[in-house]
């Protein structure tokens, strides 16, 4: 290791001595595997913050579709806010009856079910024989207070395996009336 360090430092020394034309003749010789070394580092590096810049593009997606509906139908939520400040894998918007209006590409990807599927569905079609009836009698409940409330539920994916599913919900409001509902959903162990 010391001899390799006494050989750049040797280097960098002649580097330092020679013409300018004469540098630029050997310029792309010098330190080739560094070069290379400093890509890859590079390139971890950017790797390392590419699924945060992935995830921030699609927030910003869901953020402006959700805004469309939000100013087209006069909700006085802050959509924004509510994308930004809980997590979420998953969206779904329904009106008021629970039929689906929209839902973001992280549906598609924790569901198995392609986006135009759940369009006009309720999202009773994820339940099955695991789904607890009391939690779905708990969620009714909830859904008529008017309140953001959070549940727990069994769904089923389109290949029919299931996973536990913590739901966010939150009544969308035009003129003091609840409209719409909001679910952020999420994966949970």
């Amino acid at each position: 290791m010391n001899h390799a360090l006494d050989n750049m430092k040797s280097l960098d020394i002649y580097v330092d001595s020679i013409a300018q034309e004469e540098y630029e003749k050997i310029k792309d010789l010098l330190y080739p595997e560094s070069k290379i070394n400093a890509n890859l580092l590079s390139f971890e590096f950017h790797l390392q913050n590419l699924d945060k810049l992935f995830k921030g593009a699609s927030v910003n997606k869901d953020i402006f579709s959700l805004n469309y509906f939000s100013k087209t139908l006069s909700w006085k939520n802050n959509i924004e806010k509510i994308l930004t400040q809980n997590p979420f894998e998953a969206l779904v918007l329904t009106d008021i009856n629970r039929n689906i209006l929209w839902v973001n590409d992280g549906f598609t990807t924790m569901t198995g079910y392609p986006k135009n599927y759940a369009i006009n569905k309720t999202p009773s079609f994820l339940q099955g024989k695991s789904t607890s009836q009391q939690t779905r009698t708990r969620i009714r409940k909830k859904l008529t207070t008017g309140l953001p409330f959070k549940e727990v539920i069994i769904n089923h994916r389109k290949d029919q395996t299931t996973y536990k599913c913590e739901i966010h919900i939150f009544p969308l409001t035009k003129n003091n009336e609840v409209t719409h509902f909001l679910a952020l959903e999420k994966q949970i162990a």
